[in-house]
């Protein structure tokens, strides 16, 4: 039987202007289970970005809930929701948020010595060889290349060891061969170590055979049939 993760039910989510309100998902259902791929496709300006920061807690539903092995984050304070950010979840984007005035091993660490890990660099120089940059531990984000930042930012979204990682666009900003490399390196994770991962894209040849793919269209998110030749 699989292991749901995270639920959320009939998530609404409203943007308040001035004289009215922009309803950007009306009542969105999704289970994220255990050691799966869980894919959220449509165009830009759909919503995906916005239901991923609620998915994630950096943002709260208007309407409904959403729940982490059987918690209600609505009922978490913010104090408690940065912890939870902080041990049980990862995060990639599309520009990667490393901070330039720390090298490399640094970046990757910084999740976990926020979390009081006594072994952060133990494991931060773990993950920079398992993503080919061990050789790179010392330098600073301005030396390296795009995917290398890439690279070192799906270092540090493990650094924790996260029950889920989620991923916006997180080839968006790569050329072709290296989202290519990228994108390989995040599913041999999935493959390998069974790493739940909730990706948001609106590239349908980031999709795989076999992998649960949702389409975001006018607010409501349906489960789409995908079969990649």
């Amino acid at each position: 039987m699989e292991e749901s993760l995270l639920v959320a039910e009939n998530v609404r989510r409203v943007f308040r202007e001035p004289g009215a309100g922009l309803e950007v998902l009306k009542g969105v259902d999704l289970t994220i289970n255990r050691a799966e791929i869980v894919f959220i496709l449509g165009r830009s300006g759909a919503g995906k970005s916005t239901l991923l920061h609620i998915l994630a807690s950096l943002d709260r539903p208007t309407e409904g809930r959403v729940i982490f092995r059987g918690r209600d984050l609505g009922t978490f304070s913010e104090k408690e929701l940065a912890k939870y950010r902080n041990q049980r979840l990862g995060f990639i984007f599309q520009f990667y948020y490393l901070l330039p005035e720390l090298n490399l091993l640094e970046n990757v660490m910084l999740p976990a010595r926020m979390a009081g890990k006594k072994d952060a660099k133990k494991s931060a120089r773990g993950l920079l060889e398992k993503v080919g940059l061990a050789n790179r531990a010392g330098h600073f984000p301005s030396q390296l290349s795009g995917g290398e930042q890439q690279r070192a930012a799906i270092a540090r979204a493990l650094v924790n060891e996260p029950d889920i990682v989620f991923c916006d666009e997180p080839t968006g900003n790569l050329d072709e061969e290296t989202a290519d490399q990228v994108w390989k390196l995040l599913l041999d994770l999935n493959r390998r170590e069974g790493q739940t991962l909730c990706v948001v894209t609106h590239d349908e040849n980031l999709v795989e055979t076999g992998a649960r793919v949702h389409y975001l269209h006018e607010g409501r998110l349906t489960l789409r049939a995908f079969n990649k030749v």
